[in-house]
Parts: C-alpha cells; sequence; structure tokens
C-alpha cells in the first residue's frame, strides 16, 4: 500500500472527523460533540482492497431492506461482485434505489467484526465506477472505505440493514470500527 494512498487516507478520515465534530448536519448528538474526539477505524491493510467480477443484472429484482428505525425501503438489486478473500470466493450485492438510476452503488454488509469490533448491524460501501459495468468487468472493492451509518451515532437515523445475502462469513477487519468496539 502506498504512502499516497495511507496519506490520502489518513486526511479524508481527518476531514470526516472535522465534520462529525463541527457540522450542524453531524450525526453526533449536539450534547455529545464536545466530548468526540474521533471515529475508529482499522489500520489500512492492502488485503482488504480486492478485485471483483462483476455481474450485472438486466432485470433487477426488488429486495425490502429492514431499518434501524421505520418501514422498510426498497432497493433494486443491480449487480453482484465475487471477490477472493482469506483464499475463498465471497460474493457481495449491490443495490439502488428505484428512482436513483444514477446514484452510486450501495453495498450493504456484515462480517465476523459485526456487532464485536464494527457497528452492530453492518457496515456500508459506496462505489461509483467511472463507466458503465458490464458482465465479466472487474472493479475494485475497499473495505478499508467502508463506514458506519448515521444511525450508528444517533437513534434519529433510520438506515438500511444489510440484508442477508451481503452477510460475509469471514472478517473485514479494514474500515470504519464501532466507537466503543
Amino acid at each position: 500500500m502506498s504512502d499516497d494512498y495511507v496519506s490520502q487516507l489518513a486526511s479524508s478520515r481527518a476531514e470526516k472527523d472535522e465534520f462529525f465534530a463541527e457540522h450542524p448536519q453531524s450525526p453526533i448528538p449536539p450534547e455529545d460533540r464536545d466530548s468526540f474526539d474521533g471515529l475508529r477505524y482499522f489500520d489500512p491493510d492492502p488485503e482488504y482492497r480486492v478485485e471483483a467480477t462483476v455481474t450485472v443484472h438486466d432485470d433487477p429484482e426488488p429486495v425490502e431492506m429492514e431499518t434501524t428505525a421505520g418501514p422498510n425501503v426498497r432497493y433494486l438489486r443491480v449487480m453482484s461482485f465475487d471477490f477472493e478473500l482469506d483464499g475463498e470466493t465471497q460474493t457481495l450485492c449491490a443495490y439502488r434505489q428505484e428512482t436513483e438510476e444514477d446514484a452510486a452503488l450501495f453495498v450493504p454488509f456484515r462480517d465476523k467484526t459485526t456487532g464485536q469490533e464494527s457497528y452492530r448491524h453492518g457496515r456500508y460501501i459506496e462505489l461509483e465506477p467511472e463507466t458503465e459495468l458490464s458482465d465479466g468487468d472487474q472493479v475494485g472493492i475497499d473495505f478499508n472505505l467502508a463506514y458506519n451509518p448515521f444511525c450508528a451515532y444517533s437513534e434519529t437515523f433510520s438506515c438500511p440493514l444489510p440484508p442477508e445475502e451481503n452477510w460475509l462469513d469471514t472478517t473485514i477487519r479494514a474500515g470504519e470500527r464501532s466507537l466503543d468496539g
């Protein structure tokens, strides 16, 4: 992992900490911001930057995702990613809401750190490919960029829960940790 990458990641994390500590739209409750001393992260690890093979779902199936506080939300399963991690093939699905064709690909997931070292309901990755993806294309997934949804910091937010098809049976010690894990 290059020094430039680690520097960029550290800079991005510092920016996020500043937003969480000071911005009016921070998910950290105002009464807790003075004592907020930054988010917790796993150390950057090149093993968690993987190349995945794309399978596009031409006729995307709707998926109802439960949320942390409210009605289910409906997404479309638009593609799947197969990748190697810890010597085994893993698969994650990517979703978009029906009305957001140009939005980033939403990849919520759980892994063996969920509820222990990372947020109890799972974490998210967003992918913004530079070109339209086709079957067999390769796309990078960087778990060092995995983050907790806002509901991890305040019950005033309602966040989609990763569907069971995105529960990985492996450990992802990369990205954002829970504040207490």
